[in-house]
């Protein structure tokens, strides 16, 4: 609940005024055992999903609470063990999914959007973080009918670990405030998360949301960039290809891809790339600062 409320005004930024969103928030919640900044890129994944189902408008529903199964019980395709479970709900009334899609709406590159308008990672994303946490998500969906998406988090009903100390202020800023990273995503919001928690470690953050933005960018001679975080899969441009042409003029810039391929295939695909780090999708937060940090060093 206090994640949900916390997003309150980021969520209503991204939607226009004929799109309403409600939140209805069960009581006495259990805890469950997950990284906070990963189910919030989960959460604003689904809100910008749903509010792109909707461009004359609706309403987007927000709903937690708790789910009991006093056995192993079949949903869908999978087995959910018998147990609590913390349940987030997302929900819309837009135009729907074509039963003939639903099944591949978590695979990776798939997507129903329009060209240009994004390349499909963020359910592909949202399927990788909440299996990560042990959990499970299920959509519900007829055309014309809204969607619902529905996340299972194991309740956990242990002693609540501490947090790992946070880096101190000194070697947090001798490797990172002040270093100026230009992010490259098309997703708004994997972009809006990556910036958030840059900007939070002292970084000076440039967007752009494809490769063609970015070359617009960095014509400009006064644009300093140390390190550039970009996505490989995008409308237009990929990753590589602008990244290649930006070298010709600023070939010392540290790069570090993102994408959901396999490293190994990434790295056969495109081998002749200098200064490049790889950082698989989904990633955490945490992951992405200290891949930064690796290359501030």
């Amino acid at each position: 609940n206090a994640t949900l409320a916390d997003l309150t005004h980021l969520l209503s930024r991204l939607l226009s005024e004929k799109v309403q969103l409600n939140y209805q928030y069960g009581k006495e919640l259990p805890n469950a055992f997950a990284d906070g900044r990963q189910i919030e890129q989960v959460i604003m994944n689904l809100v910008i999903n749903a509010r792109d189902a909707m461009p004359e408008g609706g309403e987007i529903m927000l709903r937690s609470g708790t789910r009991d199964f006093d056995r192993n019980t079949r949903i869908e395709r999978v087995i959910v063990p018998r147990g609590r479970y913390v349940s987030v709900k997302v929900s819309d009334t837009g135009c729907g999914i074509d039963p003939k899609n639903l099944g591949k709406i978590f695979d990776p590159f798939y997507s129903t959007k329009e060209e240009g308008k994004g390349t499909g990672l963020g359910l592909s994303v949202v399927y990788g973080i909440v299996k990560q946490t042990g959990g499970f998500v299920f959509c519900q969906s007829e055309p014309g009918q809204g969607t619902e998406f529905e996340i299972l988090l194991p309740a956990h009903d242990g002693p609540i670990p501490e947090a790992p100390a946070a880096p101190s202020a000194g070697s947090r800023g001798t490797a990172l405030s002040g270093l100026s990273v230009l992010l490259v995503e098309d997703e708004a919001p994997v972009r809006g998360f990556a910036a958030r928690a840059l900007a939070m470690h002292g970084v000076v953050v440039t967007e752009a949301a494809s490769g063609e933005d970015a070359l617009g960018l960095l014509a400009d001679g006064e644009l300093h960039v140390d390190i550039v975080v970009s996505d490989v899969v995008m409308p237009g441009i990929d990753g590589p290809g602008w990244v290649r042409e930006a070298q010709k003029t600023r070939p010392d810039m540290q790069i570090i891809f993102v994408s959901g391929y396999a490293e190994e295939s990434f790295a056969e695909e495109y081998p002749d790339i200098p200064h490049a780090a790889f950082l698989p999708k989904p990633f955490s937060l945490r992951q992405l600062i200290e891949k930064v940090r690796e290359l501030a060093i």
